[in-house]
């Protein structure tokens, strides 16, 4: 599969090698396999409030309160 590429307009904001625009460009990067170190589901504090933070049956992340 070919992909398409298009002039990038000056006004357009720039994105970076994930394809995040408006990101800071100095934000750390972990990859996802080392987060949940083999597991499908990992809790995650934040405050007062618990997270959870699964891999789907078709490979996704879901982020949940």
């Amino acid at each position: 599969m070919t992909q398409m590429t298009r002039p990038i307009r000056a006004d357009e904001p720039r994105r970076d090698e994930f394809g995040r625009s408006g990101s800071d460009p100095n934000s750390p990067v972990v990859e996802s396999i080392a987060l949940m170190s083999g597991r499908r589901e990992l809790i995650i504090r934040h405050n007062a409030d618990t997270y959870r933070l699964r891999v789907t049956a078709s490979n996704k992340l879901i982020l949940t309160k």
